[in-house]
């Protein structure tokens, strides 16, 4: 990893909520990532605890940390990079992202090590579908009857024109500001009152722009004006 990456958000997972009360493999997660960072000089700003249940697929924690290391240009960093590989809806969102990130279990991975654990995971879906096709027809074989009786009709009903380019780089604009209305939030309520002071701010606490720039009085007059649209 390059020496300029020196700020970390820290990500952990424990797999049910009597381990993420306890505290069970969290500390020694937390103790893996710690040695790593202080073996690069690198600095811990924040830290997110995954607490999964074999009932839910989403990671609401992993996107906040992702989130939050894309608005401030730190590194993702994880304990343990081989356990979580078993998580299609990790490197999924991992490879989407494209977040910087280090592994305390693996620190020669890559973005290259990822897409390859990401493209094994595709073969194993793919697997799955095949498996589920084959039963499908097995099941029509026998007469049960498959389907959606509407056809294509809703399909057609919700194809997009020409303006789903557009409608797409609004809404990653919306995105944006969405995932900074609590900061603004924040700064506004420290005693920052002019664009100048929040745009200061914001600069200070190392978030960068939607273009990946600093913060000036116009830029916090976009942002503002987007958030009360």
């Amino acid at each position: 990893m390059e020496a300029v990456m020196c700020r970390v958000v820290a990500y952990y997972r424990v797999s049910t909520e009597a381990q993420g009360r306890s505290g069970l493999g969290l500390e020694a997660q937390r103790l893996a990532v710690r040695k790593l960072c202080d073996s690069r000089g690198w600095d811990v700003v924040a830290e997110h605890t995954e607490v999964e249940s074999g009932k839910r697929a989403d990671r609401p924690e992993l996107l906040k940390a992702l989130r939050l290391a894309k608005l401030t240009g730190s590194v993702l960093v994880v304990a343990k990079l081989d356990r979580l590989s078993r998580s299609v809806a990790f490197l999924s969102t991992l490879q989407e992202s494209g977040a910087r990130f280090a592994a305390a279990d693996m620190p020669e991975a890559t973005e290259l090590t990822v897409h390859i654990m990401a493209a094994v995971a595709q073969a194993e879906r793919k697997a799955t579908a095949t498996r589920t096709r084959e039963a499908l027809a097995a099941a029509k074989a026998r007469g049960t009857r498959l389907g959606n009786p509407n056809g294509a009709a809703a399909l057609r009903r919700a194809a997009k024109g020409n303006g789903a380019s557009v409608a797409a780089i609004r809404a990653n604009a919306d995105a944006f500001a969405g995932d900074l209305r609590e900061v603004l939030e924040d700064i506004r309520a420290g005693g920052a009152t002019s664009l100048a002071q929040v745009a200061g701010e914001l600069n200070r606490r190392h978030i960068r722009t939607a273009r990946g720039g600093m913060w000036h009085p116009s830029t916090v007059s976009n942002l503002v004006a987007r958030l009360s649209a």
